[in-house]
């Protein structure tokens, strides 16, 4: 793999596990904690999204095996899948597959929020899965499986400064400030999508 494929990879996690646009999703479900509990509920959302990226990538091709689903099917339906949420980015909106409105109910009347709903669906949704699965394909050898696990790590490093800064951030930016940074990471992540969607088109339809 080359640099540029690197780098694509270290982005595409990066923007969809969207950091910026998972401040003011945080706050709103830490809303009735102390700042200590808040900084916990970080620490434990990231944690678990390091898990299930990783483990995505790892098991995501066994997964497709054993229901007889061909990985150029899964780029297509995966690609679609993340167009819809970039989207949903571009208009700053939280689409139904990653939660819907009565599950966004129920999850504000929570005491722990930090793995359900906030690291899954809401950060690891179905996109950041599919995606891992998708990359995990396409590395080959020691150092490229190594580097994309690398590269979920990055990720929810990442996803733990923005939620452990995020009342600062919030204030920075503001809400306008936050979905131009959401929109433009919607734009990456469409462009992305279509890639994939291309790539499964050339494989299944020769």
């Amino acid at each position: 793999m080359s640099w540029s494929e690197y780098a694509q990879i270290v982005v595409a996690f990066i923007v969809i596990t969207d950091p910026i646009g998972a401040i003011p999703l945080f706050v709103s479900l830490t809303a009735n904690q102390s700042d200590a509990e808040r900084k916990r509920t970080a620490d434990v959302a990231c944690f678990s999204v390091a898990i299930i990226l990783v483990v995505s990538c790892f098991i995501g091709e066994w997964i497709l095996k054993v229901f007889g689903i061909s990985i150029a099917s899964f780029r297509i339906g995966g690609g679609i899948l993340l167009l819809l949420l970039s989207i949903a980015m571009m208009q700053a909106k939280v689409i139904a597959a990653k939660q819907t409105e009565k599950e966004a109910e129920e999850a504000t009347g929570k005491e722990h929020v930090a793995v359900v709903p906030l690291a899954i669906p809401l950060i690891a949704g179905p996109g950041a899965i599919s995606l891992g699965i998708i990359y995990a394909e396409k590395v080959t050898g020691l150092v490229n499986t190594a580097f994309l696990v690398l590269s979920c790590l990055v990720a929810s490093a990442i996803m733990w400064g923005a939620l452990r800064l995020s009342m600062r951030i919030s204030r920075v930016l503001g809400q306008t400030g936050i979905n131009i940074a959401t929109r433009i990471m919607g734009l990456i992540l469409a462009a992305l999508a279509v890639e994939f969607i291309a790539s499964g088109y050339k494989v299944l339809f020769k």
